[in-house]
């Protein structure tokens, strides 16, 4: 049973008072238990938050009364999957590093869900993925050019790659639609002609399109402790490395690497003997205080199968949707 409301949400425009907002909206988000983390800079709002219906709807109508414009998405959780609550001021929402990109001014075309499939399946579209290398290799669509990124900001070096005398028709998609629509503002100043995004991102593609018609393969990363979510939204079969935040497949989880609160295949062997006996302490620790019925210091209580501890999603929500 769901009882938790996750809402993915975000708006480029101009916010000259984004800093006297912050308290406001922290102060809000503590009255009503919310937890999550939204970013304000004077280009706009970004953010992921969670709570109970009743908590989610009075904050989507307090940011209503601001935000005329706002891309706003939702989905359930079992368990609230965020720590606690964050309000941070940025220079940008999502970081591109390119200065005078605006896509309140300039962007590319939306394209709804639902003529998706269409668009990306002509073969002079050149279709990417503007999310991060980590995030690809667990799911993309069928066809799609993998920047290979770590973060958003190695963006623009990718697009100086791409062949404009071959490739002007180009498709872009990510999380939740904010970084494809920064992409597509600044493909344009680059000389592209025709730039396409998809509206809402890939999670409002998977819970707008049924799995039968889809062109997406594997499962979505998302910034929160489901990790992963796939057709429908539901919970995908990922969980989180805490030595370095990777997402776990199952196989991964497998492997002799791979040890529960300490390490896995992609960090076991840089992972010093003072980090690891750290780990294995807070690991214990963590475990002992869930068999007691308590909330160990520094730590969200969770069962101890599930192991890893949430990603500290407040870095990586400066760039990703």
């Amino acid at each position: 049973m769901q009882n938790i409301t996750v809402a993915a949400l975000y708006q480029f425009t101009q916010l000259p008072d984004y800093q006297e907002l912050q308290p406001r909206l922290k102060t809000l988000c503590q009255e009503l238990s919310i937890k999550g983390i939204l970013l304000l800079a004077e280009e706009g709002i970004n953010g992921t938050v969670a709570g109970t219906r009743d908590a989610i709807d009075k904050l989507k109508a307090f940011l209503e009364t601001r935000f005329d414009g706002l891309e706003y998405k939702e989905s359930g959780a079992e368990e609230m999957p965020f720590h606690r609550m964050k309000v941070r001021l940025k220079k940008e929402i999502v970081t591109l590093g390119v200065p005078g990109i605006n896509p309140s001014q300039h962007v590319g075309t939306y394209v709804d869900p639902q003529e998706w499939n269409a668009l990306i399946s002509d073969p002079d579209v050149l279709l990417l993925d503007t999310r991060n290398s980590y995030e690809v290799e667990i799911g993309t669509f069928r066809g799609a050019t993998n920047p290979k990124t770590y973060s958003f900001s190695e963006f623009p070096e990718f697009v100086k790659t791409i062949d404009k005398t071959k490739h002007q028709k180009v498709a872009m998609f990510c999380t939740g639609g904010i970084r494809c629509e920064k992409a597509s503002s600044y493909m344009l100043s680059q000389g592209f002609d025709e730039v396409y995004h998809l509206k809402g991102g890939i999670l409002k593609y998977l819970e707008t399109l049924p799995a039968e018609k889809s062109l997406w393969e594997g499962e979505c990363f998302v910034f929160d402790g489901r990790v992963a979510v796939a057709h429908g939204l539901d919970k995908g079969h990922y969980d989180l490395c805490y030595g370095c935040r990777q997402p776990l497949s199952e196989d991964e989880k497998k492997s002799p690497l791979y040890e529960r609160g300490v390490s896995c295949p992609h960090c076991s062997s840089t992972l010093s003997s003072k980090k690891r006996e750290a780990a294995r302490h807070r690991q214990y620790q963590e475990d002992l205080a869930f068999k007691r019925g308590q909330k160990h210091i520094g730590a969200e209580m969770k069962k101890p199968i599930k192991g890893e501890s949430v990603k500290d999603e407040s870095s990586s929500l400066s760039s990703p949707s």
